[in-house]
């Protein structure tokens, strides 16, 4: 099927049209309330430009959970820790999980996520293009924290399937979704960069279950400059709505470096967005019409109509696997970054152009159903990825590399961007992580950061927590 895109020429605005939002309703602001020290030694060494324990794509690194906050992490000697706080508190607890990181490689992060339906925290951890480690805790601590003490008692043994499941020898990217009734879902990769697909697999309580893959590698995607056949799908993050809906943004990343300009650069290209009503089953693209059934032999694929919401080759190193989130109205909002094409038409080193030109762009669904852009005015000077959260008035804030904070109002239709928090004094060493399920519990951004170091010498990790609007 030929492919089109759904980018009406009114999106390539840099102004947004004015929202709705009740005149009564503050614009967006970050007060900071405090910081706390995760580890005052945590294993530093840099790889793929980024920190193992500050990485975008994990789902989640920090998170909260009725009164108490999470934070996991590997430390100097390498073991794999969780550590918890009451919601407020100075100091954290720590337990190691039976597991050390196994190789100086980024990816292998740490991803946590909670079963609502049986009260257990889960992790997964350790994996790129292999195998992983999965350790979960007993049933109920996450119930009762005030009451059940933090000991490595309270978590099982590391293994190496999903309580005997088995997906493949080839694990990436681990996310933990809570559906709407309380089980866990687990997205991850299968295979490798540039020749992969994204896949499924669903916790009930009882036992996990394999969905299967979603997302296809094949089809032909050709550029001005060539053609590739093979690709993977890089999700920006997979999020259920207040509503059940389940949301994806993504951009594609080419196998065949024949797609760009020149050698140096990267094949990502274009920003697409798929979604599902039965709990990641079957994607629609934006019109609403199924592209993929999870499992299924008919997969998202390259050459699927409808799924491009922002177009862009592969000539302006464009990130993978930045950023998004939902708003209370159900809509989608994302971060995505590149080099705009007022600084030439053709990257040729997409870490360099990206420190020296790279700029960050908020996607976003509006009320009329249109797609929106606006380019926010802070250069990134990183190579590296921002984080996107909403506060419970619809402001956006956008936390860039080195834990800087710029913020829209929704009254502004996000036309609005401005530097709200200049990172001074963390001296963090580049990409952050956000605790997006803090936010509506107590009106607090939490961001994980680690101090800059160089070499293998180990530096501090903390949380900062800035106070939203009220």
């Amino acid at each position: 099927m030929r492919r089109r895109t759904v980018l009406a020429t009114a999106l390539l605005a840099a102004v947004a049209t004015p929202g709705t939002a009740r005149a009564a309703d503050p614009g967006p602001s970050v007060t900071l309330t405090g910081t706390t020290t995760l580890d005052s030694q945590a294993i530093f060494f840099v790889s793929y430009d980024g920190l193992v324990n500050n990485n975008s794509f994990q789902k989640n690194g920090l998170l909260t959970y009725k009164g108490y906050q999470y934070a996991v992490w590997y430390t100097a000697d390498r073991n794999a820790v969780v550590g918890r706080r009451a919601l407020g508190a100075s100091t954290w607890s720590t337990v190691k999980v039976g597991h050390t990181l196994r190789y100086n490689d980024s990816h292998n992060v740490i991803s946590m996520g909670v079963s609502r339906v049986d009260g257990r925290l889960h992790l997964n951890m350790d994996s790129h293009s292999d195998g992983f480690t999965y350790v979960k805790s007993v049933a109920g601590l996450m119930d009762n924290p005030a009451g059940l003490s933090w000991t490595a008692a309270r978590f099982g043994a590391p293994q190496s399937t999903l309580d005997g499941l088995a997906l493949t020898s080839q694990f990436t990217y681990p996310q933990f979704i809570a559906t709407p009734e309380g089980r866990l879902q687990l997205s991850y990769r299968v295979a490798v960069s540039g020749n992969g697909r994204n896949a499924l697999a669903e916790y009930d309580g009882t036992k996990w279950t394999a969905l299967g893959e979603w997302t296809s590698s094949t089809g032909t995607y050709t550029s001005e400059h060539g053609s590739s056949t093979a690709r993977n799908m890089y999700l920006h993050g997979i999020d259920y709505d207040r509503g059940g809906r389940l949301h994806s943004f993504f951009t594609w990343r080419e196998q065949n470096g024949a797609v760009m300009c020149a050698g140096g650069g990267i094949t990502n290209h274009d920003t697409g967005y798929v979604w599902s009503d039965d709990r990641g089953r079957t994607w629609r693209n934006d019109a609403g019409t199924v592209v993929g059934t999870t499992g299924g032999s008919d997969r998202v694929s390259v050459t699927d109509a409808g799924l491009v919401v922002d177009p862009l080759n592969a000539d302006h190193s464009l990130m993978n696997q930045e950023s998004q989130f939902t708003d209370s109205a159900g809509r989608p909002h994302a971060i995505i970054s590149y080099v705009p094409g007022r600084f030439g038409q053709c990257t040729t080193n997409y870490v360099a152009d990206r420190t020296a030109n790279g700029r960050a762009f908020h996607v976003r669904k509006n009320a009329s159903g249109s797609w929106q852009k606006t380019e926010i005015p802070v250069p990134l000077k990183s190579s590296q990825r921002t984080k996107l959260a909403l506060d419970k008035y619809d402001n956006a804030y956008a936390i860039l590399p080195f834990g800087r904070i710029a913020g829209a109002s929704k009254a502004s239709g996000y036309s609005d961007w401005t530097l709200l928090y200049d990172g001074a004094g963390l001296n963090a060493f580049g990409e952050v992580v956000i605790d997006e399920t803090r936010i509506a519990q107590d009106n607090v951004l939490s961001v994980m950061y680690q101090v800059k170091s160089s070499g293998t010498t180990p530096s501090a990790l903390r949380v900062v927590d800035f106070r939203l609007p009220g």
